[in-house]
């Protein structure tokens, strides 16, 4: 029997109205996450087994920042071994070129760090790799659906690796699939030798995909990146955790444009359960979520503000994030990963141990510089991160360096700001002069970028938009166009094929705006040229 909606005495706001059972399963969640279940109580003596994949300009930054910050005993433990594989599309300036030398304190026993760096082809090579790809991917999976509507994607006339010009999604993906599929394939090489080391780990491992969600080569590659890594070489048994960094109004418009709409629409197709059937449905098993041990997103905005520049707002970020993946052996991030109901946390204690999240698949990490004022910087934290009324978490774990009075304050600031189901607890082992915490189930309506994005998406040509896209392009699909051939659903043939998903389009264009009065403008089925 359905229980009726009531009030939260401690919050005073409606409850949901859930069932008896549902009902119960979440209060056992809620008992075990105030017991600590999901602590990690050994951590001096915890094997470093956390991976690192950075791809794209903002992904390598979080990886240089990663080796700088990590202690020379990082790997002291027995069993500990780190994996770090660097990747970008070599356009000008290379931030690659000391990521070796800073993990030479770790030696080559216990450490394995490549480098990648990809040129652009000239336009008639990449044009003639187009029109192989079809044949790479049947071999890479007999079973592919629709491959007889393949179209390429880019031409000669619309590739444009000029040194002076931003790096398209598409015009990544590109660069990928050719590093990937063909010649010497140094792309697949280099997975395969990263997933070698990463199975050598002896304990727990996981591997964190690092990029930004704004620029054209991160979120050009990454997503094929993970599914080659997660569903094809680890055949979905390591954890594998996206990290994505938003964003920020620092940024050029380009970075916070349309093509941002399209990432987050990809994400979604694979870490929404409804929305990956649908996608598996029309395009096959390789396109299961590779993300198995979740996303967790990034904003800047609150650095940006805080900083007033954008390469500090770059390093406090990458510093945040370092600190997330290194500090007491990794056991933070463990933490986090068992917090989310993702791994590690003993079943019979975390009864959502293995449920699904949904639309709200995403987790934002959140940071406040512990010097403010509690109050005032929660209050500020509410508009900085994005995060639209109507959200309230389960629960919240402020992460600090040590337990205090001001410790404290945060905890309560954020209890108060954020209103979870579960007050918000305290964890040490922070970052200094930070204070660190992690909103759980958050859907891309729950933030105010994406109807922005929306809006800059819809301002966008016919070419813009299929540029703006990665995941599918092999298939055929432009994802956050309406069907071609399916009315009411997502996915227009690129080039008029037939290509689809089966996502609702209204689902993955998601809801109206709040405000009344606003009225999105209709969306046309365009074709490339």
């Amino acid at each position: 029997m359905a229980s009726t909606p009531g009030i939260d005495l401690m919050r005073g706001r409606p409850t949901p109205a859930i069932g008896a059972t549902e009902a119960k399963l979440q209060q056992r969640k809620l008992d075990a996450l105030r017991r600590g279940v999901h602590r990690v109580v050994d951590a001096d003596s915890l094997p470093f087994g956390v991976h690192v994949i950075g791809v794209g300009g903002a992904g390598v930054e979080v990886v240089r920042q990663m080796l700088r910050d990590a202690p020379p005993d990082l790997l002291a433990t027995s069993g500990s071994r780190f994996s770090v594989l660097a990747v970008d599309i070599d356009h000008g300036q290379s931030a690659l070129s000391d990521v070796l030398s800073l993990a030479s304190k770790f030696g080559a026993e216990r450490a394995h760090v490549e480098t990648l760096s990809l040129a652009v082809p000239a336009p008639e090579v990449l044009a003639e790799s187009m029109k192989n790809l079809r044949g790479h991917l049947e071999l890479e999976y007999p079973m592919l659906q629709g491959s007889a509507g393949f179209e390429p994607w880019l031409s000669e006339s619309t590739i444009h690796p000029d040194v002076n010009e931003p790096v398209t999604r598409a015009l990544a993906k590109a660069v990928y699939s050719r590093a990937y599929y063909e010649g010497e394939r140094p792309m697949a090489a280099a997975l395969r030798r990263f997933a070698a080391s990463t199975n050598a780990t002896q304990g727990d491992a996981v591997v964190c995909i690092v990029f930004g969600l704004g620029g054209g080569t991160g979120s050009g590659m990454a997503l094929d990146l993970a599914r080659h890594l997660s569903t094809g070489l680890f055949g979905r048994r390591v954890l594998v955790m996206g990290i994505g960094i938003a964003p920020c109004e620092g940024d050029t418009p380009v970075h916070r444009g349309g093509q941002v709409f399209a990432a987050l629409n990809e994400l979604d197709g694979l870490c929404n359960e409804d929305q990956n059937r649908g996608m598996v449905q029309a395009c096959g098993e390789l396109y299961k979520n590779p993300f198995t041990a979740g996303f967790l997103m990034v904003p800047q905005q609150p650095a940006f503000v805080r900083a007033g520049d954008l390469a500090l707002t770059h390093r406090h970020v990458d510093r945040e994030i370092a600190a997330l993946l290194t500090a007491r052996h990794g056991a933070n991030l463990w933490e986090v990963l068992r917090l989310l109901n993702w791994g590690g946390a003993p079943p019979p204690q975390h009864s959502a141990a293995r449920t699904p999240w949904g639309a709200k698949w995403m987790h934002v990490l959140g940071f406040a510089d512990a010097s403010h004022s509690p109050a005032e910087g929660a209050r500020q934290l509410l508009d900085q991160l994005g995060i639209l009324p109507g959200y309230a978490p389960e629960f919240i774990e402020v992460r600090v360096a040590e337990k205090n009075a001001e410790a404290t304050g945060w905890a309560t600031a954020l209890d108060l700001a954020f209103a979870p189901e579960a007050a918000a607890s305290l964890a040490e082992g922070g970052l200094d002069g930070s204070v660190q915490f992690v909103l759980p189930r958050v859907g891309k309506s729950d933030l105010s970028i994406f109807f922005e994005v929306r809006d800059a998406y819809d301002d966008l040509s016919s070419a813009q938009r299929i540029s703006a896209h990665a995941l599918l392009l092999e298939r055929g699909v432009v994802l956050c166009e309406p069907s071609t051939r399916i009315d009411g659903m997502a996915g227009a043939g690129l080039g008029g094929g037939g290509g689809w998903v089966a996502i609702p389009f209204e689902e993955m264009r998601g809801p109206a705006r709040s405000q009344p009065g606003v009225a999105l403008p209709e969306m046309e089925i365009r074709h490339a040229a």
